[in-house]
């Protein structure tokens, strides 16, 4: 017994629509961005840790 689902047939509409290039682009260009603004506050959050444990 498989849980994958079964190919549609020949000649059946297609339940989700076509994702096309800039939609693709766009959902990468968000991830990227959100890796950045991670990226960023983890390393401020460091360097104000390191600032806190110098004057300390």
């Amino acid at each position: 017994m498989s849980i994958a689902p079964a190919p549609p047939t020949i000649g059946a509409p297609v339940d989700a629509p076509v994702r096309r290039v800039r939609h693709q682009a766009r959902d990468a260009a968000t991830v990227m961005a959100f890796s950045a603004a991670t990226s960023l506050s983890v390393a401020l959050a460091f360097l104000v840790l390191a600032l806190l444990a110098r004057r300390a």
